[in-house]
């Protein structure tokens, strides 16, 4: 490719997990059992979540987001995978490409600021609970603010790799195009968008990281001068649910980052990014179903009403 002319560049092709023709067909059902799995678990949270009256408080609303956001989390890098497996093709388009990158930035750093949220959430529900009616009258300012956030990040992202050149068929060593992969393989300096990228690392992933340990402290604090050690178990057990979630969106997170750093092996960084962006959403309902109350209430009504129905 002629250096300085990116728009040459029609397509990339993305090496996917494995070479192997053998084990397409097993990639294929895998990921399309977790796929659809994911999408069903989720749906589920959001159609409970939005038929009983008791769970439209803000806890839920956000987790309500958190399904959708997950939602589409998973299906902005596998239905590309699968159609490419059936297909026995490696391509996406440039613009493709571009698009994939756009929206993984901004569901990532969704997920990252309503983990913030419901962590805040539950700081004011139980060290603040006076303010909790206030709180709840500006969750869909708070929604609105970071889906515009994310959004600037993520396009800012995208016109700084445009800015970019690339070689005719170049390689991408991932199941999808994500911003460190879509670095590895560009041909110009990178410089800006590296430093870009480090800025918005901090911005969607330490500073959200800080709040939710902040916001814990404050619980933890608040819960040590709680007289009642039932009252203690009953207000921290409405955390365990979100503990759980940040946990393992954080390390899986964390494994992605040390994977990619300490390791040249592209096939282990493809294999830690699968735990963060295809396993995570799956688990979430899980999470959420097996150890809320409120939501299993819910859930039992929920099968129970449709039961009924002749």
């Amino acid at each position: 490719m002629e250096a300085g002319n990116h728009t040459k560049v029609s397509e990339c092709f993305l090496l996917g997990l494995s070479d192997d023709p053998g084990l397409q067909p097993v990639l294929c059902g895998v990921f399309l059992s977790i796929y659809l799995v994911t999408m069903l678990g989720n749906l589920l949270i959001i159609l409970v979540i939005s038929s009983d009256s008791h769970l439209h408080t803000p806890m839920y609303f956000f987790l309500s987001n958190l399904s959708f956001v997950d939602i589409c989390f998973i299906s902005t890098t596998i239905p590309k995978m699968l159609v490419n497996i059936l297909a026995e093709s490696k391509n996406i388009s440039y613009i493709g490409c571009l698009v994939q990158t756009c929206f993984f930035t901004i569901f990532v750093g969704m997920d990252d600021f309503l983990l913030t949220v419901m962590a805040y959430d539950r700081y004011v529900a139980i060290c603040q609970p006076l303010y909790y009616s206030v709180y709840s009258n500006v969750c869909n300012v708070i929604m609105l603010m970071s889906w515009f956030i994310v959004f600037w990040v993520a396009l800012l992202h995208i016109l700084l790799i445009m800015r970019l050149t690339f070689c005719m068929g170049t390689e991408i060593p991932h199941f999808f195009c994500g911003l460190a992969q879509i670095l590895e393989v560009a041909s110009s300096d990178t410089l800006a968008n590296k430093i870009f990228l480090y800025v918005a690392t901090v911005l969607l992933g330490v500073f959200p990281l800080t709040g939710i340990l902040f916001s814990y402290y404050q619980i933890i604090s608040s819960l040590g001068r709680m007289a009642s050690t039932m009252g203690r178990y009953k207000a921290f057990s409405t955390c365990g649910s979100h503990l759980s979630v940040v946990s393992l969106f954080y390390g899986t997170g964390v494994g992605v980052y040390l994977s990619s750093a300490l390791t040249h092996s592209s096939q282990r960084s493809s294999i830690a990014s699968v735990m963060f962006t295809v396993v995570t959403p799956m688990l979430n309902p899980f999470i959420y179903s097996l150890r809320n109350k409120d939501v299993k209430g819910a859930l039992r009504n929920l099968f129970g009403r449709a039961a009924s129905c002749p």
